[in-house]
């Protein structure tokens, strides 16, 4: 009785994946891939991705580490506010950020009238954007490394006289570095995907703002199999990421 629903199932999500690989312009593939604006918005998406990626390994371990360590006062709110943008409608989030980072926002007019930074339309902006919605994935992953984590190494450790920073950066990240780096793999992919924060808070304005999801959906409008080949390129690095990861969620064969 389930088989049917199973096969409904599957072909409902693998079929718009073989309908992309099926109209998509093959004999002129590499020629897309060469054009101006595709490797323009694919160089732009690269960096931005990368970038905040460091910016959450900068960020989202330390944040790990407190979430999972240390026991605080109001501890679940915080795990709960850091989550938080896993669920939030991504537009949402662009339009929080605006309003808080924007030229009007609470912190964004106190950084443009001491140190003239403006991040709303800039590439920093779209840093920012892709950061706030993937620094999750990598809190979670990393969270989950350090409660798993025999702790009893550390005490060892801290008991022969090591720091707590010694402590951490030769005991703790060495034995969760598995989980930081599927975590850093989630957000980077996360972030090469980001869209609806992007155009809300950074904008579409090319070489500056449109990233590799942006120039699909302008490409639909007026290049269609410009659109496709970008489309194919986010597909390709998906499958990859998750073929990657695949060990850490498949036990197996």
């Amino acid at each position: 009785m389930l088989v049917l629903p199973a096969v409904a199932g599957l072909v409902f999500l693998v079929l718009p994946l073989a309908g992309l690989l099926i109209r998509a312009p093959w004999p002129t593939l590499l020629e897309r891939l060469a054009e101006p604006q595709v490797l323009e918005a694919l160089r732009l998406s690269l960096v931005c991705a990368s970038v905040a990626t460091a910016v959450c390994l900068l960020l989202g371990v330390p944040l790990a580490w407190l979430l999972a360590r240390v026991d605080f006062p109001g501890r679940r709110l915080v795990r709960a506010l850091v989550t938080v943008p896993l669920v939030l409608p991504p537009v949402v989030g662009g339009v929080a950020l605006l309003l808080v980072l924007g030229r009007r926002g609470l912190v964004g007019q106190w950084l443009e009238a001491t140190f003239g930074i403006t991040l709303p339309f800039t590439t920093a902006g779209v840093i920012i954007a892709e950061a706030f919605v993937a620094m999750p994935f990598l809190v979670i992953s990393v969270e989950g490394a350090l409660r798993g984590a025999d702790q009893r190494f550390e005490e060892a450790a801290a008991t022969l006289g090591a720091s707590r920073w010694t402590v951490f950066r030769r005991v703790t990240l060495p034995m969760i570095m598995p989980g930081v780096v599927a975590g850093a793999v989630l957000c980077w992919a996360r972030a090469l995907g980001e869209f609806g924060a992007t155009i809300t808070f950074a904008g579409n304005f090319p070489g500056t703002t449109r990233t590799m999801p942006l120039a699909v959906y302008l490409a639909l409008e007026t290049e269609p199999e410009a659109a496709i080949v970008l489309s194919l390129v986010l597909l390709a690095v998906s499958v990859i990421i998750l073929a990657s990861l695949r060990d850490r969620w498949v036990s197996s064969p």
